[in-house]
């Protein structure tokens, strides 16, 4: 079984003493997309929604939620990050969203990235919802981690860029 590292010795969760580790660059790339029916994703890309600019908010959103990471997830560290993007993509029946999250520090920026993604894609269901309350949300996932100990990681199917 491989080391836990929110476990101590005896089993119980605790939160990794990261002190002694040095300060790098660290950054994450993380993905996830909504389905929708066409008429949802043409309002939304023509901006044609009774609550406004369904994109800017999801936007907003998830970097907000990025920088609430440790409030929202347990062990997680609070982290001061440098930089948050959440983009958007639309697709055939779906909008993607992809979320990147660096800093400077002593622990990774994974669960940020993908904080940011998740909320984003749940502000533009509630946003969207009037119009198709059968959107699926899905695939949210970590596409690419840079730096710290374990240096970089590359999913096999992250997309290019």
């Amino acid at each position: 079984m491989p080391d836990l590292t929110h476990l101590d010795e005896s089993g119980a969760a605790r939160m990794v003493d990261i002190g002694g580790k040095p300060a790098t660059g660290r950054r994450a790339v993380a993905g996830g997309r909504i389905r929708m029916s066409e008429a949802a994703l043409a309002a939304i890309r023509d901006g044609n929604t009774a609550k406004g600019d369904v994109l800017a908010t999801a936007r907003i959103a998830g970097i907000m939620a990025a920088k609430k990471t440790g409030d929202l997830i347990p062990l997680c560290h609070p982290l001061a990050l440098d930089s948050v993007t959440v983009d958007f993509a639309f697709e055939d029946g779906a909008i993607a969203v992809t979320a990147t999250a660096a800093l400077t520090g002593r622990t990774g920026v994974e669960m940020e990235a993908m904080t940011a993604v998740s909320v984003a894609l749940l502000t533009i269901y509630d946003m969207a919802k009037a119009i198709d309350r059968s959107m699926t949300i899905e695939a949210i996932r970590l596409f690419e981690k840079h730096g710290g100990k374990s240096g970089s990681w590359i999913a096999d199917d992250a997309p290019a860029g």
